[in-house]
């Protein structure tokens, strides 16, 4: 059997496995993965599609079915795959919407706030690098002492600090972008909230600056920025999209072009100071008043809590939300302390996934979906090891939890914290806050995840697998039938 026949054989079990043909509502793959969206996952057979040959292992992540093949291979089954299902020349951005369909209102809205922050994480991203590095620097006599050095860090300094100085405008961009605005409008929204014309808001908030008060229509309005605001940028985004479709539709379009862009501006701009702004201020405030109040009163507790539970939320699909609320935090307090407590509970799970591998070894299979699971988890990505190997086993799942508990209380104990949001385990190193020996401190904390995940797993799964051969057992011996002894008989054990 050639390549061809072979992933011809290997597409044509997958359909039957996934319920046939009408069944497939698309399907695209990534650097490892073949994904297909199915229209009832319900009649997807995922013991039957994990013994397919070649796959290494089968979970379910959200809306996509997801088969890993590894780097390469994936390509050209996914080639043939496509052809058979004909599903081909579809886009990862085309399943997703597919997928969408299937989501209730909660699952789009949490999708959609992963969507916005998506659009601008690579900004996020180099910002905290550079922050982390000047950081580094800054301690350092020599760079303060050398007239190039010193000049380098001022303006990795800077560098580091642009996309937070208008983190609400980037936020509010990419909102009006993904729910179907200009978004050129959105930069001008964006733009109004951290205007000149307006009282700094951190000024305001330390009483250095008045800021100037307006009645409209007998309601006293401030006029402050928006510094920081964060889930206000993320509500106007959505306004202002909403607003240019309404006035889109409904203008002439004789004078639309001039007329849409200035009534959606405007509308949006009262919005902001009278109702937008205020329940936004308000709602970050809670949110953020919310998990300080946890550390402050929960302690170690708290943070035990959260890493052990964070993984739980990934598989719901809730965990989309937490880039909103990392980005009010540095927003508010200039780090973040959820970062670290993310990434230990990820590392608890590829732990654990390494402790299945150690109970069975001798597991061709096994070995085959454990290794590119564990893998993944090294470079912040969790699915593989939950759906493909702890989920699946239960006890793993919880074995890493448990493990990211302890590991959390270290987080704690250690102030640990980050100065980005966006990426966890080996490269989240890179955003770790380097006060209190933050880089040591981060290395240690991920170790005891993931040692105690190693070590929580076997010891779990050694006391499970001896209680059910002690059970098994003791089953077989109620099996056997009881003899009847017989009086003054005598039988012979052997023929002849």
């Amino acid at each position: 059997m050639n390549k061809e026949e072979r992933y011809q054989k290997i597409s044509e079990e997958i359909v039957k496995a996934v319920g046939g043909m009408d069944n497939i509502a698309g399907s695209a793959h990534c650097a490892t993965r073949l994904r297909i969206v199915l229209k009832d996952n319900d009649k997807a057979d995922m013991e039957q599609l994990d013994n397919i040959d070649l796959c290494k292992g089968t979970f379910v992540a959200g809306d996509q079915l997801q088969m890993i093949f590894g780097a390469g291979l994936v390509n050209d089954v996914y080639d043939v795959f496509s052809k058979y299902t004909h599903t081909e020349n579809m886009s990862l951005t085309d399943i997703k919407e597919a997928g969408a369909k299937k989501h209730n209102p909660l699952q789009i809205a949490i999708k959609s706030l992963s969507d916005v922050f998506i659009e601008i994480m690579p900004g996020i991203l180099a910002a905290a690098l550079l922050l982390g590095l000047t950081g580094v620097l800054n301690n350092l006599e020599f760079v303060q002492n050398n007239a190039t050095l010193y000049a380098i860090n001022r303006l990795v300094t800077i560098a580091s600090a642009g996309i937070f100085d208008v983190l609400p405008l980037a936020v509010c961009y990419s909102a009006t972008k993904r729910y179907g605005g200009k978004p050129i409008l959105g930069i001008v929204m964006g733009a109004i909230m951290l205007s000149a014309n307006l009282t700094n808001a951190y000024d305001a908030a330390q009483g250095l600056a008045t800021p100037e008060t307006l009645s409209l229509f007998g309601v006293s309005i401030e006029l402050v920025g928006f510094q920081g605001g964060i889930i206000i940028a993320l509500m106007m985004g959505h306004v202002t999209a909403k607003l240019d479709q309404f006035f889109d539709k409904k203008i002439p379009d004789a004078v639309k072009l001039l007329v849409s862009p200035l009534l959606t501006v405007l509308l949006s701009t009262l919005l902001l100071f009278t109702i937008v702004g205020p329940v936004g201020r308000t709602l970050s405030n809670w949110i953020t008043t919310g998990l300080i109040w946890t550390t402050e009163n929960l302690g170690v507790f708290g943070y035990m809590l959260f890493a052990g539970v964070q993984q739980i939320i990934v598989i719901t699909g809730l965990h989309h939300i937490f880039g909103a609320i990392e980005a009010q935090l540095i927003a508010d307090t200039g780090t973040n302390f959820l970062n670290p407590l993310m990434s230990v509970a990820l590392m608890g799970q590829g732990g654990a996934v390494l402790g299945y591998l150690l109970l069975h070894w001798n597991n061709v299979r096994d070995r085959e979906i454990c290794i590119p699971s564990f893998l993944s988890t090294l470079f912040g990505i969790s699915e593989p090891a939950i759906f493909g190997v702890n989920l699946r086993h239960k006890f793993p799942l919880i074995a890493g939890c448990l493990a990211s508990a302890v590991s959390g209380a270290y987080v704690y104990l250690t102030h640990l914290t980050a100065l980005g949001f966006g990426t966890t385990a080996l490269p989240g190193l890179a955003i770790a806050n380097p006060a209190n020996n933050g880089y040591v401190n981060y290395i240690i904390a991920h170790l005891i995840a993931l040692g105690l995940g190693i070590l929580f797993t076997v010891l779990i799964g050694r006391f499970s697998k001896s209680e059910k051969e002690k059970k098994a057992q003791e089953k077989k011996l109620k099996e056997i039938p009881a003899v009847k002894a017989e009086p003054n008989v005598v039988y012979s054990p052997v023929k002849g």
